[in-house]
């Protein structure tokens, strides 16, 4: 999936901090910048949507749409993002929270850059990406094209087996710098957990971890092009997934893991729904935020049970197929018990 809106394209989204002001702060000056990660599904894909701006030095041109917080400007936070993804995207959040600080030294650096080092804080947004809703810059891409490991609706993914598992396995048997920060799991049992490796289950929210893991093994590009050590000794190097520009790979990493935990709690899914939906069109948005393929029966008893929806007296002709009843979101739930999410489980993780 990749729906590109516009062929408008932005500057580097880091460099907008050194365009905000009239001169380049020190080396030892910091600036607040903010990050939406924005995320809908469109036609049974989960997609985030993404800014475009000129290759860094490790050829990517992709980014979460990004700004500086300017207090003479933005009142609050989360009012400065949503000026930031307006201006660059055209774009009106609805929902939106804030999802992590994100601060690490280094995370933003490129070769001669001499702007100054940017604590950026994340926020999850959840929209319909069904039309262009305004939009008139970015592209809509699955967030799979970035992290095709995640996507279990088919079973375990063949990148998995083909290419991660062995090169885990290898880079877990070589022996530690003795620089290298000493972690209370060895690595082995690390891969194993993040990747349900060996037998052992598939953990749909670890998608942090399993991308962590992979730049501390050197294995995505984003290592490469930080001067990673580890990624300088893998000879026969593969693209794991499309790199983005910083961090912004972790912090849609991030985003995605908050939202498959959030779902299960929290009735967000239907932020990413239509005022009316069938619980057909229901279940396969669960599936493209979680990953792996639900029981049909098993998920409808779940969710009318839970009472979270109710049927509007509606049906939607299917081409083919027999009309089919349409829900809505039944609103009340939120009053009438703290976590009316949807408490799917996954199959058992096909190794």
């Amino acid at each position: 999936m990749n729906m590109e809106l516009s062929g408008r394209r932005k500057p580097s989204s880091e460099k907008l901090l050194r365009e905000s002001g009239d001169e380049v702060p020190d080396a030892t000056a910091v600036g607040i910048g903010l990050n939406a990660a924005i995320i809908a599904v469109l036609e049974d894909e989960p997609v985030a949507l993404a800014v475009r701006g000129d290759a860094d030095s490790g050829g990517a041109t992709d980014a979460l749409p990004f700004g500086p917080f300017n207090p003479r400007e933005h009142r609050t936070l989360e009012g400065g993002l949503r000026a930031w993804v307006r201006d660059q995207t055209g774009l009106d959040l609805g929902y939106a929270e804030q999802l992590y600080t994100f601060a690490d030294r280094g995370r933003h650096i490129e070769p001669g850059d001499s702007s100054p080092h940017v604590v950026s804080i994340g926020y999850l947004a959840l929209t319909q990406a069904s039309g262009q809703h305004g939009l008139t810059n970015g592209v809509w891409r699955s967030w799979y094209q970035y992290f095709p490991w995640e996507d279990w609706r088919r079973g375990r993914p063949e990148i998995i087996v083909r290419e991660i598992e062995p090169r885990l396995k290898a880079w877990a048997e070589q022996p530690q710098a003795a620089t290298t920060p000493q972690r209370p799991i060895a690595r082995a049992d690390r891969a194993r957990i993040c990747f349900g490796l060996d037998g052992a289950a598939w953990d749909e929210e670890k998608v942090l971890e399993r991308f962590e893991l992979l730049y501390e093994a050197g294995l995505v590009d984003e290592a490469l092009r930080d001067g990673r050590s580890a990624a300088q000794n893998w000879p026969d190097r593969v693209r794991l997934g499309l790199p983005m520009q910083t961090d912004h790979r972790r912090i849609l990493a991030t985003a995605i893991g908050r939202t498959r935990a959030k779902i299960k709690y929290r009735p967000v899914i239907f932020e990413l729904m239509p005022d009316e939906f069938t619980l057909y069109e229901l279940q396969k948005t669960v599936e493209a935020i979680l990953g792996p393929h639900l029981h049909k029966q098993n998920f409808r008893r779940l969710v009318e049970g839970a009472g979270l929806v109710e049927p509007t007296g509606d049906v939607k002709t299917r081409t083919g197929g027999r009309p089919a009843k349409l829900f809505r979101f039944r609103r009340e739930v939120l009053l009438e018990r703290p976590a009316p999410g949807v408490r799917v489980s996954a199959p058992p993780s096909r190794s």
